[in-house]
């Protein structure tokens, strides 16, 4: 096993982190909206035995693929989205989101079949009491899937890299994941994945395939092995991918690569405040990194630095080019302000 700790320089970082300003990315996936009910409670219910919140602040943000997209636009690429809205405020409020973070929007589907996704989280002090989910999580209808497809094929016309954000919520269906590897083989660019159970042996042949711990556990049925090189290399194998870059948590990533062999990032977190879209970070930054030249080591490096600063906001966030640099040359002991990027 080999550690790739000095397999990434801030120079290096630097280089690849001002080649990423002006690629161009397309996200392909589940969009959501994330909101936010925030107030007290000091009563239990009258009418059943639930707390009352004292509604004082409401809030949302973009989620699942949006999520993704926001990261990558925050990054400095050019952004383009697809996947479904239903045409209702939720879906509204989506779309006016990832526009004012500077993804374009075109290829989003509109449909008033099924709803725009929302999960709802009522919080009293900063501790979760339920959510609630507006969705419909069936697979896309043909003629949905037809729209999506034709979306695909025209926004992926300039791409740099293909990402796919899967949440099981029915826009990531065969014919999609197909109309996404097919453009990617023949513009010959990278096809970057972060699976979810339902379809996670239906993304064989891309190029990085992103599963957490948990994620690939449940569908391997069998303990994990990062450490383990020979179990890395059949694990890619049987997924059919060139790299595959499993995110542990605390633990940081591992990485087993057709041409770069296997290594295993430890975790640079300082700090850990929230986990909520490390993942999302994560490919995001992979992403953008190998479309802009880097090597998947290279990308993974940066990729767990990203991570690193994503966890020590609080929330969902994005992270910015500067914020990476600087953790990473923290972490490497160097202390002179980043170079303007």
């Amino acid at each position: 096993m080999s550690e790739a700790r000095d397999h990434l320089t801030p120079a290096r970082a630097h280089e690849v982190l001002q080649a990423v300003s002006g690629l161009r990315v397309l996200v392909v996936g589940d969009l959501m909206l994330d909101e936010y009910i925030a107030g007290t409670v000091d009563r239990i219910s009258p009418e059943a035995p639930v707390p009352v919140v004292r509604v004082e602040h409401e809030d949302w943000a973009v989620g699942g693929a949006a999520n993704v997209a926001a990261n990558v636009a925050a990054l400095g690429a050019v952004t383009d989205v697809v996947g479904v809205i239903g045409d209702d405020a939720g879906g509204r409020r989506l779309r006016e989101g990832l526009q004012r973070m500077g993804a374009r929007t075109e290829g989003i589907v509109v449909t008033d079949g099924r709803p725009t996704t929302v999960k709802t989280r009522v919080l009293a002090r900063r501790q979760q009491v339920v959510r609630f989910d507006r969705e419909d999580a069936q697979d896309a209808p043909p003629e949905l899937v037809e729209a999506l497809v034709a979306s695909v094929e025209r926004c992926a016309d300039e791409a740099d890299v293909l990402v796919m954000e899967d949440y099981n919520k029915g826009v990531l269906v065969p014919e999609v994941i197909e109309s996404v590897r097919a453009i990617g083989r023949r513009r010959g660019i990278p096809t970057v994945v972060d699976p979810k159970r339902l379809r996670f042996f239906d993304y064989a042949g891309v190029t990085l395939f992103k599963p957490n711990a948990k994620e690939l556990a449940d569908a391997l049925g069998t303990h994990l092995a990062p450490d383990d090189a020979n179990w890395m290399h059949q694990v890619r194998e049987r997924l059919d991918c060139e790299h595959l870059l499993l995110t542990l948590g605390e633990q940081g990533v591992a990485l087993s690569s057709e041409q770069w062999g296997h290594f295993r990032v430890p975790t640079a977190a300082r700090a850990v405040y929230d986990v909520s879209g490390a993942g999302d970070t994560v490919i995001s930054v992979v992403a953008v990194a190998l479309a802009a030249g880097a090597t998947p080591v290279e990308a993974a490096i940066l990729a767990n630095h990203a991570a690193a600063v994503e966890v020590g906001k609080t929330g969902v966030a994005t992270v910015s080019p500067r914020e990476i640099l600087d953790h990473l040359r923290q972490h490497a002991g160097e202390t002179h302000d980043t170079e303007e990027l």
